[in-house]
């Protein structure tokens, strides 16, 4: 399957500390998590979704590279809650492909904020725009300003905008109410 983004270049402008704690709201394929999971010999990826089947998937795919940092939880990053994570618990969170499929935006955006650690940040990656039917359907593109206006109307402020791809754009935010 191809790929419009490269999810391996995009999670190293995070920066990451070999130690960093990861939170994948909605991994999807899962090319996020095990990015992330390669860039952390110390640190740990709770790839979340709402679908447990393609967690399993995940799981499968990085014990097959011998990532042993990966775990999974089958959640809905739009309750209050819903992650399963505890207050606090993780440096940084990954939003990659799920604004355009979320009809309540700012209930992810609360439960991104409530699971990050004090100055932790959210990378955020998502469509431009429908791309002739490649993307979702046109009515449910988040555009990027309005992607950051999300973030940054909820407690965040913008670290700098990333290279995504040339289907997707892509920001780094960090939390400022903490």
């Amino acid at each position: 399957m191809a790929r419009f983004s490269e999810p391996e270049i995009i999670v190293r402008e995070l920066q990451l500390h070999p130690d960093a704690t990861v939170a994948d709201f909605g991994v999807g394929s899962g090319y996020y998590t095990i990015a992330a999971a390669r860039l952390l010999p110390a640190g740990l990826v709770y790839a979340i979704d709402i679908q447990s089947e393609l967690l399993r998937r995940i799981k499968t795919l990085a014990g097959s590279e011998g990532l042993q940092n990966v775990e999974i939880l089958t959640g809905d990053v739009t309750l209050p809650k819903g992650s399963g994570l505890p207050d606090g618990s993780v440096d940084v969170v990954i939003v990659a492909n799920v604004l355009f499929q979320v009809e309540d935006k700012k209930a992810l955006v609360r439960e991104v904020k409530r699971v990050l650690m004090n100055g932790g940040r959210v990378l955020v990656v998502d469509w431009e725009d429908s791309f002739g039917g490649v993307g979702p359907i046109p009515s449910h593109v988040v555009k990027e300003d309005d992607a950051k206006l999300l973030f940054m109307n909820n407690g965040f402020k913008l670290v700098r905008s990333i290279n995504a791809g040339s289907h997707h754009y892509g920001f780094i935010a960090r939390d400022i109410n903490q």
